[in-house]
């Protein structure tokens, strides 16, 4: 089921101006977070449009997690962040989706408050066909 408002759901100029995709996971997309403040930040965005975890069996609860585990291995490895921080919202985004929000002692925000988007650090193309290679590579 998709949504024809949902970014997730359609891609193209919706998802582009906050993200970029990276690859189809097992049962989900990553997507690179076009704001890089924290850099390697990425979404895994649930391949159907569903608004809750609880509106998913427990085999593709599991599955969606999986893939979340894999591209926070990919981001650890292509990074090295201090740590990775999780975080699922969607209050008026209602599709299932987590970000992976790797984090760096002494950078942007470690140990602060999280800003869903700080608006500070946006790449070139370029940087961001780097970025996402070096994510595939890790994969």
């Amino acid at each position: 089921m998709k949504d024809q408002n949902c970014g997730y759901c359609v891609g193209g100029e919706v998802l582009g101006k906050f993200g970029i995709p990276i690859c189809d996971l097992d049962v989900s997309q990553l997507i690179l977070f076009r704001e890089q403040s924290k850099p390697g930040r990425c979404i895994v965005a649930y391949k159907d449009h569903v608004s809750e975890i609880v509106h998913i069996s427990d085999e593709e609860r599991n599955r969606f997690f999986a893939d979340v585990t894999r591209a926070a291995k990919a981001l650890h490895k292509a990074f090295s962040p201090n740590k990775v921080n999780y975080g699922a919202y969607g209050d008026t985004g209602c599709h299932l989706h987590m970000h992976l929000v790797p984090k760096y002692e002494g950078g942007d925000e470690w140990g602060g408050v999280f800003q869903m988007n700080p608006d500070k650090v946006y790449l070139t193309e370029e940087e961001y066909a780097e970025m996402i290679e070096k994510i595939k590579a890790c994969l």
